[in-house]
């Protein structure tokens, strides 16, 4: 009995201490498990967040690189464009007299009855008479200048225009070449028709090959007068027969004349003191007309100063406008001017004040 009390009281002694042991162990295999799981924890976040600043860091380099990248593209656009396009709109008028204030001319005579007097010294580019050039004035045919600049911009002077308008459309006392519907002629022909003779119905005919109609070439006038920089006119024919809301100013005819002269036909057409044309008629038959230039420097009606020289223009008149011209001209030294002188009374006056204009600005 004793002995069998001995090795029960041993097995239970040793069960505390093995339950206590695998106790202890379970709890150290707990603990490590637990510190596993901890050390996972952190091991992830750690990964993460060095994968989150990489990803952040990637995005970053990703929108510098763009914008640096449009920033190159901008600069290169505008070493290669902004200086030679854009900045032609600030420079507009840089090859251009500009004045906003008028400017009288030493030994030229003012005169109240006209309504505006310009003189431009275009070799100088500079303004050297200048009365209301800023004032809103009917135009009359002067109109014609801004007809003959669409023709040449957006025609060929070797287009053979069929004419759909008749001479007879127009009153009596108006301007006409003589044409009528069914007239073939090129369009060199109509341009000396409208620019020598000032012909109402080349205008017309002019007008309708250009844009397909009167109102549609209207449009385009006023559209292409704002990109000459005439912002103070607006035309409602291609003829200058009034209306009242077509209006220039002095210094817009200078405008539209100035970028007219670039074109060498033009100047050849205006220099000219008649043309013979070409016209063959709905029959087929050829006539030949003459059209002779309306300003009376060209006719020998007015005198031009000694030592000045006038290339040709153009005159309009109607009761409204009144007689007006503007012409461009030459000195014996060369230097070029355009004068304008706008609503005289008659021609009369409207001469004698221009040869006194170029007198004392052209010829000194």
């Amino acid at each position: 009995m004793r002995c069998t009390n001995n090795r029960t009281e041993k097995r239970g002694t040793v069960s505390k201490q093995e339950a206590k042991k695998r106790k202890a162990d379970y709890e150290r295999k707990k603990a490590l498990k637990r510190k596993k799981l901890k050390r996972k924890k952190t091991i992830r976040v750690i990964v993460l967040t060095i994968l989150y600043v990489i990803l952040f860091a990637m995005i970053l380099f990703a929108a510098l690189f763009l914008i640096n990248r449009g920033k190159k593209e901008v600069f290169t656009f505008e070493e290669k464009t902004y200086d030679k396009q854009v900045m032609k709109a600030e420079l507009f008028a840089e090859n251009l007299c500009v004045t906003n204030d008028d400017i009288f001319l030493e030994g030229y005579e003012r005169n109240d009855n006209l309504y505006s007097v310009g003189l431009f010294d275009i070799e100088n580019l500079e303004t050297l008479h200048s009365e209301n050039i800023h004032v809103k004035i009917y135009p009359a045919s002067t109109t014609k200048l801004m007809t003959a600049y669409l023709a040449l911009k957006y025609g060929n002077l070797d287009d053979m225009v069929t004419v759909h308008v008749n001479s007879s459309d127009f009153h009596v006392d108006e301007q006409i070449c003589g044409l009528n519907a069914g007239d073939t002629l090129s369009l060199y022909d109509l341009l000396c028709g409208l620019m020598l003779y000032s012909g109402n119905d080349a205008a017309i005919a002019i007008a309708e090959h250009i844009s397909g109609s009167v109102d549609e070439f209207v449009k385009l006038m006023n559209k292409e007068a704002k990109l000459l920089g005439a912002s103070n006119s607006h035309f409602m024919n291609p003829h200058g027969l009034h209306d009242e809301d077509h209006y220039v100013t002095a210094y817009d005819l200078y405008l539209i004349f100035t970028e007219c002269m670039k074109n060498p036909d033009f100047v050849k057409i205006i220099s000219e003191k008649n043309h013979v044309a070409t016209i063959t008629d709905k029959d087929g038959n050829v006539y030949t007309p003459g059209w002779y230039a309306t300003n009376y420097y060209a006719t020998g009606e007015a005198e031009a100063p000694k030592g000045v020289h006038v290339i040709g223009g153009k005159t309009g008149t109607t009761d409204e406008a009144r007689s007006c011209v503007i012409l461009y001209s030459e000195a014996e030294n060369g230097k070029k001017f355009i004068s304008v002188v706008m609503g005289a009374p008659d021609k009369q006056v409207l001469y004698s004040e221009m040869t006194k204009l170029l007198g004392a600005g052209v010829a000194k």
